[in-house]
């Protein structure tokens, strides 16, 4: 599958930019390949470089409000200075990586509610900078991923939406200064205690940290609180987990130590 974006650099007369993606699709820890394709305008020019960057959609909380702002991550800068001709061509293959805490977009074919992921090209001329459109990007869960979100899928959750906050969540090794979080309506056996369930995957080149939290219920007596769980494998080992006994005895224990019971 071929993906293309034009971009017009510096208004009329300038050069032009075409960015072709082999595949859109990618996976935490995986790349995209492609080719940048920079054409010469009216005039030469100097380029001063020219680079990729994911962005991602993020919330951010200030004080009593929220906003929505465009974080890129993941920068690549493919080019050192050149000179472009009028009406020259010069072609650039790239290989990006893609790092392993990126958000994922989507699941089983679906897009996921509420994510937006993209490739976006920048050009410099004389220090005027130029940035596309964005280029949308889907990125799909690593197996290890898939096992746990199967796991919640089986015992009955089912997925309402995602976001990317940012922020940090203490105890976990984190580069980015966001995370994504995974929303799911409560499964029925679970349903008197839970209102919500949120995950979170965090991923290193050598593990993959879980991170799951629930918003409880209060009752009469009771109030409602989050509570959270924290699991860190290795990605074979995650692969080789029983993610439904574990996820199941983790919300059972953690719901009855507030004296609340399924």
């Amino acid at each position: 599958m071929v993906f293309k974006r034009m971009m017009q650099a510096l208004g009329v007369g300038g050069p032009s930019v075409e960015t072709v993606l082999a595949n859109p699709d990618a996976r935490p820890g995986g790349h995209l390949e492609g080719q940048v394709h920079v054409v010469g305008g009216d005039h030469p020019v100097e380029i001063e470089y020219v680079a990729l960057g994911l962005v991602t959609r993020v919330e951010v909380e200030s004080g009593d409000s929220e906003y929505d702002t465009t974080q890129e991550f993941g920068r690549q800068r493919l080019t050192s200075p050149f000179r472009l001709e009028s009406g020259a061509r010069h072609d650039i293959p790239f290989r990006f990586e893609v790092p392993f805490e990126t958000p994922i977009t989507d699941l089983y074919g679906q897009h996921l509610r509420g994510m937006t992921m993209g490739l976006r090209t920048e050009l410099e001329v004389a220090r005027a900078v130029d940035k596309s459109d964005l280029d949308a990007v889907a990125v799909h869960p690593v197996p290890a991923q898939e096992r746990i979100l199967d796991a919640l899928v089986r015992l009955g959750f089912r997925f309402t939406r995602a976001d990317v906050e940012r922020g940090r969540i203490h105890g976990v090794q984190q580069t980015l200064p966001f995370y994504q979080e995974i929303e799911f309506y409560p499964a029925p056996q679970y349903a008197r205690a839970i209102n919500q369930l949120e995950l979170t995957f965090v991923g290193t080149p050598q593990q993959l940290q879980v991170v799951l939290e629930i918003d409880k219920r209060g009752g009469l007596l009771t109030e409602g609180r989050d509570a959270f769980g924290r699991f860190t494998v290795d990605y074979a080992e995650a692969e080789r987990t029983d993610w439904t006994a574990q996820l199941d005895g983790w919300l059972r224990q953690s719901v009855q130590k507030r004296g609340l019971f399924l």
